[in-house]
């Protein structure tokens, strides 16, 4: 017969039991692909253009069906390999073969001088991983240095970076400089 603890003591093993369980599951885990692994620099995105089978795109999703990944952070490259966009995802998740799903996804869009373009914001949202279309039905916030615009859905296309917004859409411009430039004239 098992001499029976009570107290502290039975509290003790029960949790140096516990413990001793959690980590030898932490160690013992496969990394899991799309996962943030602790602290990275944070800075522009230099992944390399050309991506190969094991490097994360937004062609190349290494996430099978049914699978979240938190902290998902995806470059997207044009056919001549220049960084035009970066997706930061809270999570991830594939829904189907040809369908991601997004929670509190971040996209930055770059100019193809490499410079930031566009912040869009959205709450949800999925990808459709044939046609590109990225489309949400909630809220969507867009930004640049000169004008932010809101709807309550939209359709964005990541080929040629042009998109739809639908609802209740208001649109704040905040720098009206070139608006309101009159050209020269020699009168």
């Amino acid at each position: 017969m098992l001499p029976f603890r009570s107290g502290r003591s039975a509290y003790r093993g029960w949790l140096l039991w516990l413990l001793s369980v959690a980590l030898s599951v932490l160690i013992s885990a496969p990394p899991v692909p799309g996962q943030s692994k602790g602290h990275r620099k944070r800075g522009r995105a230099t992944a390399t253009p050309s991506a190969s089978p094991g490097e994360q795109s937004l062609t190349n999703i290494p996430l099978p069906i049914g699978h979240e990944a938190k902290g998902l952070v995806l470059p997207d490259f044009d056919g001549e390999g220049h960084l035009r966009g970066r997706f930061e995802a809270g999570t991830a998740h594939r829904i189907d073969q040809e369908h991601i799903g997004f929670q509190l996804l971040k996209i930055t869009t770059y100019t193809p001088e490499n410079q930031p373009d566009l912040k869009i914001d959205m709450h949800t949202s999925v990808l459709d991983l044939k046609t590109r279309v990225l489309s949400s039905q909630e809220r969507t916030t867009i930004q640049r240095s000169d004008f932010n615009i809101a709807g309550d859905s939209v359709y964005f296309d990541t080929n040629t970076r042009t998109g739809r917004l639908i609802g209740n859409v208001k649109m704040v411009i905040t720098d009206q400089s070139h608006l309101t430039a009159k050209p020269n004239s020699s009168q």
